[in-house]
């Protein structure tokens, strides 16, 4: 975490992986995890369901700072269905026997708070896995890596050998789509890697 007054935005969340995505496009963030119920909605659509929690997640942090905060959620979905993180080894094979040999859908909501109130956008990105063997799944449980990921696996790890392909955007599914993120963030006053680099000239 950054401090002081160099940080232009609180980042709603523990994750590592959406702290570097903002940092690679010169955004100094100060971390506020915002700790809200995960659990789906009856009914509830997956793209619904992000957008909710990723809202939820900025709404939270925002009575907290007075910086713009940003929250955001993803989620893996195959036949509609939202794969979370997995429980123990057993589930999580049975997540990624679903996603071999197919493809799946990363949605990832990220919602900004700021003066035009709360901005909000979701990026579906399609992902391709090829078969992954039952002993690659059990090899890959005992990495460690699946246990905090939703769907069971990380694309910018030790998975990324399973990917076949990605139509969509790479960086929503690690965790943050960087051009929309760079957008609601525009929109809302929050200097990115132009701003920075400008103020040197």
């Amino acid at each position: 975490m950054e401090s002081g007054s160099s940080c232009v935005l609180c980042l709603a969340s523990a994750s590592p992986r959406r702290r570097d995505l903002l940092a690679s496009i010169g955004v100094r963030v100060s971390i506020l995890p915002s700790h809200v119920d995960e659990t789906p909605s009856p009914g509830e659509s997956a793209s619904a369901y992000v957008k909710r929690l990723a809202v939820a997640k900025a709404t939270a942090a925002m009575s907290k700072t007075s910086l713009p905060t940003l929250g955001s959620d993803t989620a893996v979905v195959v036949d509609g269905a939202i794969l979370g993180k997995p429980a123990d080894a057993q589930e999580a094979a049975t997540m990624l026997r679903r996603l071999s040999g197919r493809s799946h859908q990363v949605m990832t909501a990220v919602a900004v708070t700021g003066p035009q109130g709360v901005l909000c956008s979701i990026v579906t990105t399609d992902v391709i896995m090829r078969e992954i063997t039952a002993q690659e799944i059990a090899d890959y449980w005992l990495t460690g890596e699946p246990a905090d990921k939703a769907g069971g696996y990380a694309i910018q790890g030790l998975a990324a050998i399973f990917v076949e392909e990605i139509k969509g955007s790479h960086s929503a599914v690690v965790g943050l789509p960087l051009y929309e993120t760079a957008q609601l963030l525009q929109q809302q006053g929050v200097p990115i890697w132009m701003g920075h680099y400008y103020s040197h000239t």
